[in-house]
């Protein structure tokens, strides 16, 4: 017998509710990603500097080049050698605002939780054992939260650990949304 997506809205909330105590953990608890950013030593001359050069909110390169075939330019060629090398996000002034981040962050694992609940409604029927939902959706969940992150590591510069702990973290969460899934499964 086929499940439908409404048939899981209680695997979805709680796998979402789930992962975002799993992330809470991770970053409050085992703080092992404290360690993925590092200090500039002299923060204060850098801050004045990108204060002074009223960056817009978002993501600056630099050098920065509109078109690649720049890059043949032999000025843009020359600051590439000089360094540094960097990709800036710039964000709104003032403390990381909780009260936005936190809903956003359950809304991640909630529309993941549905993506992955749909995946699961094309491959799984009713009476499924709970290892084989566990594995499917553990699996699906592990993709749909962490795969992504490769790319920050190939383009952006980011350190493979830092990628790797995200993949960890992606698995903590499949495996969480797995269990919820698997015990709440339609019989």
């Amino acid at each position: 017998m086929t499940i439908t997506l409404l048939q899981l809205w209680m695997p979805i909330v709680l796998g979402s509710f789930l992962a975002w105590i799993a992330s809470a953990l991770i970053h409050v608890v085992a703080k092992y990603h404290n360690s993925d950013y590092q200090e500039i030593s002299n923060e204060e001359e850098v801050m004045t500097a990108v204060r002074n050069g009223s960056p817009k909110l978002g993501i600056h390169t630099m050098p920065y080049c509109t078109e690649m075939s720049e890059m043949n330019n032999p000025e843009v060629k020359e600051k590439f050698e000089k360094g540094p090398v960097a990709i800036l996000t710039v964000f709104p002034n003032g403390l990381p605002n909780m009260g936005k981040l936190m809903p956003q962050q359950i809304g991640f694992f909630l529309v993941g939780c549905i993506l992955i609940a749909y995946c699961a409604t094309q491959v799984l029927t009713a009476g499924t054992d709970f290892m084989a939902v566990f594995r499917f959706v553990s699996t699906v969940g592990f993709l749909a939260f962490g795969w992504a992150i490769i790319p920050m590591s190939i383009w952006y510069g980011h350190p493979w650990s830092t990628t790797g702990k995200y993949l960890v973290d992606a698995l903590i969460y499949g495996l969480v949304v797995g269990a919820s899934f698997a015990w709440l499964w339609p019989g």
